[in-house]
């Protein structure tokens, strides 16, 4: 949606005397290496990257400057610095990008109870009840992004319309630090010039099969019968595209927020092709995700297992358990299990991942007979002395001995 670099911005510089786009995606700008421009303001204007400097990580974010050379978030390291190779580098500190998103979401809630959030650094608002108080769309999507940027020193591009799909469309078009209005009645005059990415759900192959009916634009797949469409992409994408195609979203503003997974992974600073040595990472991975697990309240019904070769070539594999779980044993055996029947066992591993999916309450009512009795037991024994004495106090005995220096950190984990 949008380009990374902010080309194509389109914004709405006088105010618009409109109440229909009471619907705002507010997002930050850049806002991890904004965050870290705050502590090195002399870097301001030029190509950073966010991310540990190894050649094996990769990008966790990057400024506007640099994603002009092509550089965007999740691309090999190495490879953002061949494109960009006089880009400065910056550590990470996931600790501040907290405190900050923290204080942005605290502004937002200012304006409307209705704030739906996206993620550390995006929300929804529904701003229908603040507008006599504070005006038009228009007006409060001004004011939201004077008041974040005076008090934290960060930019946030502000999209608003009469449906969520055609307000993140916009604050993406935004995009760096402006504002677009899409009044309702203009709705599909802003919507059918877009491309077929801008259609949200479009990947890579749909495009291609979309691209072979000559559907270029969000236009052309409200123009086609939706009959043909079916017949190309099948009938639930048909259905999705072609409403969205004639900006119908009935989805509203949501205020309770329920995490679908817990996971963790972790870069190697060199691939590992030793099994013993992969079960073992994939033991820490799963012990951090029980921690998670137990710390938020939920299990998972599902463990899944993620594999990024050395040819960067990827695999998830997941299963669904009989019984929820949190215990990081549980988890381990699982992953290290499809793992063994992914087919790809001793292949060089350049990436692990372990996640529990498809979250559930805390376990009231265990089975008459509890398996995992045992590990439950001593899982919960060592979170008591972790949280008296520390963490690194206590862990598994294959995990004794075990030299952090050697591995790059979890996503996640303090840096």
């Amino acid at each position: 949606m949008g380009k990374q670099d902010g080309t194509g911005r389109q914004v709405t510089a006088s105010p618009v005397d409109d109440l229909t786009a009471h619907l705002l995606h507010v997002d930050m700008d850049a806002f991890f290496a904004s965050v870290e421009l705050l502590e090195h303001p002399e870097l301001v204007g030029k190509p950073v990257i966010v991310g540990h400097p190894s050649a094996r990580s990769v990008v966790t974010a990057a400024t506007y400057e640099a994603r002009k050379f092509g550089v965007n978030s999740a691309m090999p390291m190495a490879v953002a610095l061949r494109r960009c190779p006089h880009a400065v580098v910056l550590e990470p500190h996931y600790d501040r990008y907290t405190h900050y998103s923290a204080i942005v979401m605290g502004l937002f809630r200012d304006v409307t109870p209705l704030v739906e959030v996206l993620g550390i650094d995006e929300a929804f608002l529904d701003v229908a009840g603040a507008r006599r108080l504070m005006g038009t769309p228009w007006q409060i999507g001004t004011r939201i992004r004077e008041r974040v940027f005076a008090e934290t020193g960060l930019r946030c591009s502000v999209g608003a319309a009469a449906t969520k799909y055609v307000a993140k469309l916009a604050s993406s078009r935004a995009k760096p630090d402006g504002l677009l209005v899409v009044p309702e009645s203009d709705t599909l005059a802003f919507l059918h010039p877009q491309p077929i990415s801008a259609l949200w759900g479009v990947g890579a192959k749909t495009a291609e099969k979309l691209d072979r009916l000559g559907l270029r634009t969000v236009g052309d797949v409200a123009s086609i019968p939706i009959e043909a469409l079916t017949r190309a992409i099948g009938p639930a994408m048909a259905a999705h595209f072609h409403a969205l195609s004639w900006g119908r979203d009935p989805r509203v503003v949501v205020t309770e927020h329920t995490e679908k997974s817990i996971g963790h992974e972790r870069t190697f600073e060199t691939n590992i092709s030793n099994v013993a040595e992969l079960e073992k990472e994939m033991l820490r991975l799963a012990n951090a995700v029980g921690v998670r697990l137990r710390r938020a309240g939920v299990q998972a019904r599902t463990i899944a297992l993620k594999l990024r070769f050395d040819d960067f070539s990827t695999i998830s594999r997941s299963r669904t358990l009989g019984e929820p779980t949190d215990l990081g044993r549980r988890i381990y055996e699982e992953a290290r299990s499809l793992y063994a029947e992914s087919g790809r066992s001793g292949e060089p591993i350049r990436l692990l991942g372990v996640r529990g999916e498809q979250l559930t309450g805390r376990v009231a009512d265990l089975a008459l007979w509890d398996d995992d009795g045992d590990w439950r037991e001593a899982e919960h024994a060592v979170d008591a002395i972790a949280a008296k004495f520390g963490r690194a106090l206590v862990r598994p005995a294959t995990l004794l001995g075990d030299d952090p220096e050697r591995r790059m950190p979890m996503r996640g984990e303090p840096t």
